[in-house]
């Protein structure tokens, strides 16, 4: 391999279900809505962001955040509905050692827990390994964040260990586990993640048939 590896551009990804676009203000209105209502304070709660007030709050958050290279926003479309349905980044991207992380997620309740949600984790894995040729894909969370770390566990990552205090988060230390996959490791994700995301694994109802961690 080798060192330095691009860094990366600002590319859309599609998938079947999911598309990955780059963040721009155009996406902000949609990007609300899958923000905001019930729940809200819930999705919230592990992020550095606070909930956006408004509209207005939320245009303003994306307009300070979409140009940046680090974290590099996507918004996740539904190809179903053609909506904004979320936001993911990757960030403390370091080509010197091809290491990229994920992280800034915010996937709405329309695609929580659902296969929009695990294809744009695995377009994201598949452009870090492949398109850039990355040696390791990180993922990091509050260690109070339950749904989170089995999320990490269900895509693959494996579990690395815990940094206490890592982080001073909304007024409060923030204990950390990380979580990552390396490039030996996904062939054999991918070809996980692509047996689980084939239509022949849902019904009619777009229930899964077998679970992504049983393949």
């Amino acid at each position: 391999m080798q060192l330095p590896r691009p860094k990366p551009p600002r590319v859309t990804l599609k998938g079947r279900y999911a598309r990955l676009e780059p963040l721009s203000t155009i996406h902000a209105a949609e990007l609300y809505g899958a923000s905001s209502g019930a729940g809200a304070a819930q999705r919230f709660a592990y992020l550095a962001d606070p909930v956006p007030a408004d509209a207005a709050d939320m245009h303003r958050w994306v307009a300070a955040n979409a140009g940046k290279d680090d974290p590099l926003f996507s918004a996740v479309i539904d190809e179903a509905t053609g909506l904004v349905a979320g936001r993911q980044a990757l960030m403390r991207i370091n080509p010197e050692q091809g290491v990229i992380e994920i992280g800034h997620i915010l996937w709405g309740p329309a695609i929580s827990r659902s296969r929009v949600a695990t294809e744009a984790l695995y377009l994201a894995a598949r452009h870090v390994f492949e398109d850039l040729g990355s040696r390791r894909f990180e993922w990091k969370c509050n260690n109070l964040n339950e749904p989170s770390k089995g999320a990490a566990l269900r895509f693959g990552f494996s579990h690395e260990g815990l940094f206490r205090q890592h982080m001073w988060v909304k007024g409060a230390n923030r204990d950390t586990a990380w979580f990552a996959m390396i490039d030996s490791e996904w062939p054999g994700l991918k070809r996980r993640f692509e047996r689980w995301l084939g239509p022949d694994n849902f019904d009619a109802a777009g229930g899964q048939k077998a679970r992504l961690q049983g393949l």
